[in-house]
């Protein structure tokens, strides 16, 4: 019996080459995969698992190459430099042609390679994720993936038989970025990354920066091809810098698109017919801006979005990215702002998203007292490594760019800001002075601000900050966080206590009003009625209001009232301008059926005509940001009244808001910061909104009699838990 030949190497092959490629451990296939020039003329090595037999295809010349071993076969060829194509025989005797994905060179360049290694590369979506392209005339996809820790990183799919095998990747430098060009891979096609870490049995992970999504609960990314859409709102993006400025008029329809409205079998409306039907919807209600419940791939509906794993793709649940982006088009069409939740504060510990993606804590803290949140069992980014922060503020760069959306609200800012947040003693880990401010963080939010000002031209972003940290909406050069806007937590919270209290009582929290004033120009503020105030058992806002219904009614359409005439910009959650009975439930829709009659569409009138009027009223909004358009009239708590005025520029009619929180109708002298006449412009008691119709008969003249402080009044007649919009007519 005679030993078997010695096995024939290619000369740029070591035996450990063959071992690691057999074994699926080989981290830089690209230097012995493909045909190479070696000393002894040139050599094709072939990865094909499972074949039978492999063939190479080249200079017009094909050859059978012998098999090495496992799934490898190899053999001389004529020409090192020639195109060629590979044919596997399988074991039933079929026959496939295809072409080697290593014939082909490095895709990302030197200037990327630089950009991503020093974790500032500002477009870092046109570098990293999956990307229909062509290269030498063979059309597929560049797939790159960040990995600094993994032994081997393949691209798993259909088109490979999701084996790990087949297509293990190169690495890119010292850059931590794996990469690898598959021809025919194309547009909607399924894929994961299958990544071997130095120890343990190989796991699949979705791409991070994968642009579509696979319908949950199903989890693999989905190649889609974003490049190239044609824009035809020119004309909104030039000037919707002017249309976001603080002294504009902003209110902004919250909205979770799942739920807004239904299909008739129950099922949740698709991106295009949100494009219409919500778009016409928010345009006739008069609100300037939606705002979109976060809209990035996220597994868990009950997340409402807010734990996102897919942070570069639209939520497959609604339709493509290109349908995401059509509503965005109608939006501005329809001369609508669109603002996106976006949450960089946190993200789910699902097995095939971000948690220990390499094998290692590669995008949260390894320790628990930096890197897990105790309130939503979720992992905390780690905001001090550069290629995170690159992830993330390019995230927000992306939206922006890629998908026209006009500002971003950036979740839950004060549990990023502090490292203590919702933590015991012993529990969390002081920053280098022993504070508890979370400084990485800090610098996160002051760069990702910079960016968004300086790279995407009139967008916004606002901060749901519940804290007193100083400087949010300030510039950063000024010390501050950078936000266009904030959330003023303290205005709801204190506004709604006092609004839940029986009338007989609000004599006693009077203050509750009043007080907010004094700090309602510190930031550029947002007063926000969210979707945060009407679940988890806190009840719709119609069910805050005390007293029987038609009483409840009068409390809801004066509180609006009051909202819109003090000084802010508006949000206002879905459902709320219809006086939903029930509160949010994100598996139904709303129930519109009972906003077409009765109180409830008397609010929505109201909602509608106080829109209108903060529009229409310069007075109402140029002055939001600044003490100088607000004005104390008068207070009489043992009453539950209050008056205020507010002004705009020089040459504005000045407004004057009346608010009675009582159920009982009363005659009040007030000082009038102007003599002439004052019209009743909004009368929250009117019979179109449900009320009583008692008012002032349209106009208020002033009198030459002092009061308040001021030279002229007037005697005013303000309904039962009513508010009142004089204007004054110059």
């Amino acid at each position: 019996m005679t030993d078997p030949a010695p096995r024939r190497l290619p000369p740029h092959m070591a035996e450990g080459d063959v071992a690691a490629l057999v074994n699926a451990r080989h981290d830089r296939p690209f230097d012995v995969l493909g045909v190479h020039a070696t000393d002894a003329g040139a050599w094709c090595v072939a990865l094909v698992p499972d074949a039978r037999q492999v063939t190479v295809t080249l200079a017009g010349r094909s050859v059978t190459l012998d098999h090495l071993d496992g799934p490898l076969f190899a053999a001389p060829v004529p020409d090192a430099t020639a195109a060629y194509t590979l044919s596997a025989t399988w074991s039933d005797g079929t026959v496939q042609e295809f072409e080697d994905p290593y014939r082909f060179g490095p895709v990302l360049g030197e200037i990327d390679r630089h950009l991503i290694g020093e974790g500032t590369h500002r477009r870092l979506w046109t570098a990293l994720g999956a990307h229909v392209t062509e290269i030498d005339g063979v059309a597929g996809t560049h797939f790159a993936v960040w990995a600094p820790n993994a032994a081997r990183v393949s691209v798993v799919g259909a088109f490979n038989a999701w084996d790990g095998r087949r297509h293990p990747m190169r690495r890119v430098g010292q850059t931590g970025v794996w990469e690898i060009f598959l021809p025919g891979v194309d547009d909607g096609t399924l894929y994961k990354y299958e990544i071997a870490a130095p120890e343990g049995a190989p796991f699949l992970k979705a791409d991070p920066l994968g642009f579509g999504a696979q319908y949950r609960p199903e989890t693999a990314s989905v190649v889609r091809d974003i490049s190239g859409r044609s824009w035809a709102d020119d004309d909104w993006m030039a000037r919707r810098g002017q249309v976001q400025r603080p002294d504009r008029p902003i209110s902004v329809y919250e909205v979770h698109l799942g739920s807004w409205r239904r299909g008739p079998e129950g099922e949740s409306l698709g991106y295009d017919d949100l494009a219409r039907e919500l778009v016409e919807y928010a345009a006739w209600m008069g609100f300037t801006h939606l705002e979109f419940l976060p809209v990035s791939e996220y597994p868990f509906d009950g997340s409402w979005g807010y734990q996102p794993l897919g942070l570069y793709a639209p939520t497959s649940r609604f339709g493509p990215p290109e349908a995401f982006r059509a509503l965005i088009e109608a939006a501005h069409a329809a001369g609508l702002g669109v603002l996106l939740d976006w949450v960089p504060g946190h993200f789910p510990a699902d097995a095939h998203g971000l948690a220990r993606f390499d094998g290692t804590h590669l995008y949260e803290h390894a320790d628990p007292r930096e890197g897990y949140h105790p309130d939503w069992n979720t992992l905390i980014y780690n905001f001090g490594r550069a290629e995170v922060r690159n992830f993330l503020t390019a995230n927000a760069l992306f939206w922006l760019e890629e998908f026209h959306v006009d500002g971003l609200r950036v979740d839950a800012v004060a549990s990023m800001l502090y490292r203590d947040y919702s933590r015991a003693d012993g529990e969390w880990i002081p920053n280098r002075d022993g504070g508890r401010e979370n400084y990485e963080a800090i610098n996160f939010l002051q760069e990702m601000n910079t960016l968004c000002y300086a790279q995407a031209e009139g967008a916004v972003t606002v901060a749901e900050e519940s804290t007193a940290f100083p400087g949010v909406s300030a510039p950063v050069h000024a010390g501050g966080l950078g936000f266009g806007f904030k959330w003023n937590m303290g205005w709801m919270n204190d506004t709604l206590r006092y609004m839940q209290t029986d009338p007989i009582y609000r004599a006693h929290d009077h203050h509750l009003l009043t007080h907010p004033i004094d700090y309602s120009f510190s930031e550029n503020f947002v007063l926000p009625i969210s979707h945060d105030e009407v679940v988890h058992g806190k009840g719709a806002m119609i069910a805050k209001m005390p007293g029987p219904e038609r009483e409840a009614f009068a409390n809801l359409r004066a509180y609006y009232a009051f909202m819109w005439g003090h000084p802010g910009k508006k949000l206002l959650f879905m459902g709320c301008e219809i006086a939903q009975a029930a509160e949010w439930n994100h598996d139904t829709a709303l129930d519109w059926a009972a906003a077409q009659a009765g109180p409830r569409r008397g609010v929505q009138l109201l909602v509608r005509d106080l829109n209108h009027l903060y529009r229409d009223t310069p007075a109402l909004h140029r002055r939001d940001c600044d003490p100088s358009g607000f004005q104390w009239i008068a207070n009489d708590p043992a009453r539950s009244l209050s008056a205020f005025a507010r002004f705009g520029e020089e040459g504005d009619a000045a407004v004057v808001v009346v608010c009675n929180f009582t159920p009982i109708e009363r005659d009040w002298r007030i000082g009038l910061p102007r003599p002439g006449t004052w019209d009743e412009v909004l009368n929250t008691d009117a019979a179109v909104y449900g009320g009583g119709d008692r008012g002032n008969a349209g106009r208020v003249p002033a009198q030459a009699d002092a009061c308040d402080g001021l030279p002229q009044s007037a005697e005013v007649t303000v309904p039962p838990l009513a508010v009142l919009m004089l204007r004054h007519r110059t």
